[in-house]
């Protein structure tokens, strides 16, 4: 079986420019070529070619994936571990960066005045006054946004850090719920879910059930917000979501 250049472009999503320039630097040779003289790609030809489209996306050079592919001590096996190894260091890169940028998000939406040195201390490295714009438009005419600007202008860099202490110690304490197997709906997941409600409402603005339900909503359907509670352990952002609902229901019941 062997496939035309067109067809290799609608599989893998290259340009012909871009097979052709492989073929060039002799880095994806076709295996064959039709009575016509134009390329042929066998089976071989394609999975050589998602070799090169792993490492490429991870930001190898060319000239590296060439030294990598045409080792002859390689393993093809070992190929697909290293690039498993790499894109799981990715993922996990890019859940801190996510949790880092919700840091900075929440940072800015609570109106935090501290010096640029205290605010890279307390939240790492990510710039809250990037998300200003955002932070401004989404809630800002909103009298929880009022009343959370208003109680933040007065928090010293040890506030934050309480208010960060707390945070890390809920998520802690959630996290291993989950990986317990504790069920949403059960006593403890809604204890925390309650627990959760209340530190919003001590340190911003006070959450109703019913605005709180609305969180629940935005940490599943905002792909940040999930990002960042999944981070802390995959699916926490639903179990979360489910134990919120669950605990707004008894208490207004």
């Amino acid at each position: 079986m062997s496939y035309s250049v067109g067809q290799v472009t609608g599989f893998a999503g290259v340009t012909v420019r871009t097979l052709h320039h492989y073929d060039d630097i002799g880095l994806l040779v076709p295996s064959g070529r039709s009575h016509a003289g134009h390329r042929r790609y066998s089976d071989a030809d394609l999975d050589r070619l998602q070799q090169i489209l792993f490492y490429r996306e991870l930001g190898f050079p060319l000239e590296e994936v060439a030294v990598l592919l045409d080792d002859p001590d390689a393993d093809p096996r070992a190929h697909l571990r290293r690039q498993h190894e790499l894109l799981t260091a990715r993922i996990e890169k890019l859940k801190k960066m996510a949790a880092a940028v919700e840091h900075a998000m929440e940072a800015r939406k609570m109106g935090i005045d501290l010096t640029p040195e205290e605010r890279f201390e307390v939240f790492g490295d990510k710039d809250p006054e990037q998300y200003a714009a955002e932070a401004e438009e989404r809630w800002g005419g909103t009298e929880a946004y009022a009343e959370s600007q208003r109680r933040a202008a007065s928090y010293t860099k040890e506030d934050w850090k309480r208010v960060q202490a707390e945070v890390d110690d809920w998520q802690e304490r959630y996290t291993a719920l989950v990986a317990a197997g504790g069920q949403p709906s059960g006593e403890a997941a809604m204890d925390l879910a309650e627990e959760h409600r209340r530190h919003v409402g001590k340190w911003y603005f006070e959450v109703p059930y019913e605005m709180h339900r609305c969180f629940a909503e935005m940490y599943v359907s905002d792909e940040r917000f999930k990002a960042y509670y999944d981070s802390m352990r995959p699916g926490l952002a639903e179990h979360l979501k489910e134990a919120i609902f669950a605990n707004a229901a008894r208490h207004t019941a």
